[in-house]
């Protein structure tokens, strides 16, 4: 045991704790509350007075227990003291702080009051760093330790409160702190960089953080992966993808190890600049070297696959996705949602959106209205019809539907032909306070030319000029369709409206009715309609006017415009020849474009015939699969079938080549030479 000196000489504080002994020597009820000290001797109970009467022996329920101030248990209990008053010191200071105004005289006040010696650098960091709510206190308590505490490295502290400052995303003061930095002779470090740059980044600054990231050789330092992440991913918002891919290719060159944030950041800069293999490639090239891809790199080369139209390879990665045992979430769920949608994989798109409901994932207007296109695009009514009562009734404001949501549903019906539909929808769209816009009237009206009601696209088309609408390209395009359809006793209702749109298309069209108008004054009518319109429209504005034309049995009219379009590069690659075969491409044609072009080649052909030319062994015509936006319900091939046989023409559909009708020369030239009628002589 030590002697009453080693006692004395202990140099710190009692300390108590208490404990439950294991035999107590009362009764069960109650427990003493024990004393340890490593200072004090046990205290002795004072003698009773001489004259006192004997009492029973009074009890305490305090126990005390000395400790040996030279064991170890002894340090411990006087390093838990030391660091439970540190700690109380540091809260205190944090707190004095958070309660302070930013103002100089008020943050001195507060530290010195929670040290009354000077702090040591890692107690300011811990303050500076706990303390960051308010950016201005943390740069003036900054100031107040870098001349108080025990510092040996400044630059640490100027990290802590840049790191601060890149929280609150306050560019100014960061750029300020940095001036004051350099002023005070503070050399900045990798940290340094890394912070000021990442900061840039945050405040959407991206021309800030490449011309820090320029700067960092001028001080002897060199960026670690995590800066290469932050300045590539900086380059590629500014615009600057070329450099943003040399500093991928410099990091590799330095053998920095990948990780999954230069990846995402990479690939994700691919995305933007258009470059989806390169991509995909860095996809495929992180996994190879054997970094894992989290969740946030499989987001973005799903969504990257998704904006380059490869539906496929995002079924593929998230399979992948899926087996690595991953949870999906919200972003995972919206860019599969985007990739099906833009490519039209409707079951796809409808399954992902039935997951996400029933995850009581939230769902925007943005991807509710992306369903909703695709569904009128490919004709899912019922499915359409769910999304919309499930936008309706939804609680969010930010899913309930807007004015694209109702266009898309009234294209919807206009394309199946429900016009009590399309009508039901616009009454319940200027209900809910949306006025129409020229989508939903192009709809409309193109609604109504389907259901043969042309009084009603003309009361379409005043409510266009009452909301001050000006017609577009696409508008008079569904006019001009609209007329091709319209029997020719109700045909000047529609012109009119035509006209009334774009005069120059109306004039055209005048002219193609017009049967006692010359064919070379259309030509030179439409040519100056077609040398002016927007690409865009070009090949919609031909195939509709020879669809008008076909219809009004005008097919020299026709075999004009036809001439017009290749002579403007409107169509190309019609007619193809090689040795063996000779072919006619009307994919994407419209009935009346592909009879028109069918007219012009079998002249050519027996022109060819008559000249004495050689017929290659085949002739084929391709009229592709299914339907397209110009062909009839039908579709073009089987227009194309009645109609070839009508000719007695000696096509059939290839059994090996879907969407294709071929024939030999032999049978061809029999035909040519049987048929010596005007229509297939040349206009």
């Amino acid at each position: 045991m030590a002697s009453p000196s080693s006692l004395l000489s202990w140099p710190h504080l009692p300390i108590s704790l208490s404990f439950q002994p294991k035999n107590p020597s009362s009764s069960a009820s109650s427990l003493a509350t024990a004393r340890v000290s490593v200072q004090d001797p046990p205290p002795q109970e004072p003698l009773p007075p001489s004259d006192a009467k004997p009492s029973p022996k009074k009890s305490s329920n305090t126990s005390y227990l000395w400790v040996n101030p030279n064991s170890l248990r002894a340090a411990g209990l006087a390093r838990a003291r030391a660091g439970s008053s540190r700690r109380a010191r540091l809260a205190a200071a944090v707190a004095a702080l958070s309660a302070c105004q930013p103002e100089e005289a008020l943050v001195t006040a507060a530290l010195e009051a929670a040290f009354l010696d000077p702090p040591s650098e890692q107690d300011a960091v811990i303050v500076l760093n706990t303390a960051a709510a308010k950016p201005a206190t943390s740069v003036l308590a900054l100031r107040w330790f870098l001349r108080n505490a025990e510092v040996r490295k400044e630059v640490i502290l100027y990290n802590v409160v840049l790191k601060a400052l890149r929280k609150r995303r306050r560019w100014g003061d960061t750029e300020a702190l940095w001036d004051e930095m350099l002023r005070e002779g503070v050399r900045p470090d990798n940290a340094t960089f890394s912070t000021v740059i990442s900061c840039a980044r945050a405040c959407a600054l991206p021309n800030k953080a490449v011309e820090w990231f320029q700067k960092m050789t001028d001080f002897g330092c060199s960026p670690d992966m995590l800066t290469y992440s932050v300045v590539i991913d900086a380059y590629g918002r500014a615009g600057d993808a070329e450099m943003a891919l040399r500093l991928y290719d410099r990091a590799r060159g330095e053998e920095l190890p990948l990780d999954s944030v230069i990846c995402a950041t990479v690939i994700k800069v691919h995305s933007n600049s258009g470059n989806f293999d390169g991509a995909l490639n860095v996809f495929e090239e992180m996994k190879a070297t054997g970094v894992k891809p989290n969740l946030v790199v499989y987001n973005t080369v799903l969504d990257a696959m998704g904006r380059a139209m490869r539906p496929w390879v995002v079924k593929t990665i998230h399979g992948e996705l899926v087996s690595q045992k991953m949870l999906p979430n919200r972003a995972t769920y919206s860019c599969l949602l985007q990739a099906y949608t833009r490519a039209r994989y409707g079951e796809d798109a409808m399954a992902v959106y039935r997951i996400m409901k029933d995850e009581v994932m939230d769902i925007d207007v943005v991807l509710y209205n992306m369903l909703m296109s695709m569904c009128a695009d490919i004709g899912y009514v019922d499915e359409a019809e769910e999304i919309f009562r499930d936008m309706k009734a939804s609680i969010a404001a930010r899913s309930k539907p807007d004015s694209w949501s109702y266009s898309s549903m009234v294209t919807l019906y206009s394309g199946t032909g429900n016009v009590l539909g399309a009508e039901g929808i616009l009454n319940e769209m200027v209900d809910a306070g949306f006025k129409p816009n020229i989508f939903i009237l192009t709809s409309l009206i193109r609604c109504y030319g389907k259901a043969g009601r042309t009084d009603d696209v003309v009361r379409s088309f005043t409510m266009l000029e009452d909301l001050g609408i000006v017609p577009d390209d696409r508008f008079c395009g569904c006019l001009l369709t609209v007329a091709a359809g319209t029997p020719a006793e109700e045909l000047d209702k529609v012109i009119d409206c035509i006209g009334k749109s774009n005069a120059q298309l109306g004039s055209v069209v005048k002219l193609l009715v017009d049967r006692t108008a010359p064919g070379e004054h259309l030509r030179e009518a439409a040519g100056g309609l077609l040398g002016s319109v927007r690409g865009v429209v070009k090949i919609p504005y031909c195939n509709c006017l020879m669809d008008l034309a076909v219809n009004l049995n005008q097919m020299e009219k026709a075999c004009a415009l036809l001439d017009v379009a290749l002579q403007l590069g409107i169509y190309t690659n019609v007619q193809t020849r090689t040795k063996t075969q000779w072919s006619l491409h009307l994919r994407g044609l419209s009935v009346g474009a592909a009879l028109t072009t069918l007219h012009v080649w079998t002249s050519d052909l027996y022109r060819a015939v008559q000249a004495g030319e050689e017929l290659p062994p085949l002739l084929g015509i391709h009229t592709g699969q299914g339907k397209n936006t110009y062909s009839s319900d039908r579709g073009l091939a089987a227009v194309f079938e009645s109609h070839l046989k009508e000719l007695d023409a000696p096509f059939h559909e290839a059994p090996d080549k879907a969407g294709w009708f071929m024939t030999t020369s032999v049978a061809a030239m029999h035909w040519l030479d049987t048929r010596k009628s005007a229509e297939l002589v040349a206009v």
